[in-house]
């Protein structure tokens, strides 16, 4: 009993004694976290005056800094107010001085005035008295030449009149002349130069082609039982077969070339092959036909690549390949075409223009020819509508519509395309030209030449490239024969339409006979 009394006091004794020892370390923790707290907050105070003395040391620092920032910005706008102000002190002086430099201008001037006012009123009484001694002149001259004032001075504008005329006239054939001599020599070089750097074939080409017959027996072939096989290549070429008694020959005849060569072609082709019915005939019609048009534009892309030109439209390019079969008095309308594209390039290359647009306008300039038979205005007309439509430069246009002046040319290109084609025309045996025509048009100039007053004779001679005209020397003087050479070159200019240039002569002669007895 007394041991188990004596363990559970032990018990109550360790128990007490625990809680003591746990009492006293938790004691001895709290103080330890008071400290280490107070250490903390000693600390925290601590960074907080650090932090709060640095804030106010940058504060201080930068409050400096803007300080000095705006101390400079203040002595710069003061600078700038004080430069300023000289500025305007300056120009208020300037102003100042401008003001008294006009204010001495203008009592210099109201001094001149004044002068001026003076002198007026003496011109003035000069006037008046040198009015009244020149009416006492007149009246005394009026006396003495027995002629009013009128009458003399209607005398003396007659005569003043007279001497300006012969004197304008003379005028105007010194400076002809001189132009003349100046155009003259360099259109000499100018086409001379061009002329010895192109050289080309001289085409002629009948207008009805011939197609040649192995035996008179081929006649009835291409005839054909009741005309069938002539009637079928007429329906399918659109072109008259003429079958005459010529010899192993049969003539093609239509307006349009190209249906005339391809007529040809199929004819010569149907001969050969020997095989001559309706539905062979129309089967190499059609195959011809193809053919031709790929020749056409094979011509049209070779005239455009031996002239260098750029880029152009395929169907004008087609339109340049049909001149092929296009003539013109007998020259063939292709070669005429790159005659005048080759010369006008030649020529604007000596002038220092486009070489390129010269040669292009000049190709292009006939090309209404290639289609006038299918539309109705002249190839002129035709050629510039058909260029405008496909997009051409405006220099080209006009090229075409002037080239045989029915516009005037705005451009130096026009005017050589106007040269180029005239001297493809009127070159030697480049054109045909019918006897008829050819007698009308001498008979024509000899009118002209005739029909001016004071003219006794006139000639056409050199083939109607030159006409001379003698004037009777008792009515017509040396210098209207000049004029009279102006007025008939400019009316056969607008009444006439002729290939090249033609000379006009006017000749003055006087003659003193006397018969010794």
């Amino acid at each position: 009993m007394d041991n188990v009394i004596f363990t559970f006091l032990s018990y109550v004794l360790a128990i007490a004694l625990g809680m003591g020892v746990m009492k006293l370390i938790h004691s001895l923790n709290i103080s330890k976290a008071n400290v280490s707290a107070a250490k903390i907050i000693e600390d925290a105070n601590s960074k907080a005056d650090n932090l709060i003395k640095e804030a106010i040391l940058d504060g201080k620092n930068q409050a400096y800094e803007l300080k000095l920032e705006a101390e400079k910005e203040i002595k710069a706008k003061k600078k700038e107010v004080n430069d300023f102000e000289n500025k305007l002190l300056q120009r208020e002086q300037s102003i100042d001085r401008r003001d008294i430099a006009l204010q001495g201008r203008e009592d210099s001037l109201e001094q001149k005035a004044n002068q001026l006012n003076d002198q007026q009123i003496e011109l003035d009484n000069m006037e008046a008295l040198l009015k009244e001694k020149i009416n006492s002149k007149i009246s005394e001259l009026e006396k003495i030449a027995e002629m009013t004032a009128s009458e003399a001075k209607e005398e003396l504008f007659k005569q003043v009149e007279q001497k300006v005329a012969q004197e304008t006239v003379a005028y105007i054939k010194e400076q002809e002349e001189e132009a003349k001599a100046k155009a003259s020599q360099m259109a000499r070089e100018i086409i001379a130069t061009a002329i010895s750097r192109y050289a080309q074939e001289e085409t002629v080409e009948k207008t009805v082609s011939v197609v040649s017959l192995p035996s008179e027996e081929m006649k009835g072939r291409i005839i054909g039982r009741e005309g069938r096989n002539i009637k079928a290549i007429e329906s399918a070429t659109g072109v008259d077969l003429i079958i005459d008694d010529t010899p192993e020959a049969i003539t093609l005849s239509s307006f349009d070339p190209i249906r005339r060569e391809i007529a040809r072609i199929s004819l010569e082709k149907l001969i050969h092959d020997g095989r001559i019915q309706p539905g062979r005939i129309e089967e190499v019609v059609e195959r011809t036909r193809n053919e031709i048009n790929e020749t056409i534009r094979q011509a049209g892309e070779d005239a455009i690549f031996q002239l260098g030109i750029s880029r152009m439209d395929k169907e004008l390019v087609f339109m340049i390949g049909k001149l092929k079969y296009r003539t013109s008095y007998g020259q063939n309308g292709l070669q005429h075409s790159l005659e005048v594209a080759h010369l006008a390039g030649i020529m604007a290359a000596e002038l220092g223009l486009n070489q390129q647009l010269a040669k292009r306008a000049g190709l292009l300039h006939d090309l209404g020819k290639s289609i006038d038979y299918e539309v109705e205005g002249s190839h002129v007309e035709i050629g510039a509508k058909y260029a405008k439509k496909h997009g051409e430069n405006a220099v080209v246009i006009n090229a075409i519509e002037s080239h045989h002046g029915d516009v005037p040319a705005t451009s130096v290109i026009s005017v050589l395309v106007a040269a180029a084609d005239t001297l493809s025309a009127a070159r030697p045996g480049s054109r045909l030209e019918s006897l008829e025509n050819y007698i009308q048009r001498l008979e024509r100039l000899e009118e002209i030449g005739s029909s001016f007053e004071g003219v006794e004779r006139t000639f056409a001679i050199q083939a109607g490239r030159e006409i001379r005209v003698v004037v009777k020397p008792d009515k017509v003087d040396d210098l209207q024969a000049h004029k009279l050479a102006r007025d008939i070159k400019e009316k056969i200019e607008n009444e006439l339409t002729y290939p090249g240039h033609i000379k006009v002569t006017v000749i003055r002669e006087v003659r003193a006979n006397e018969i010794a007895k």
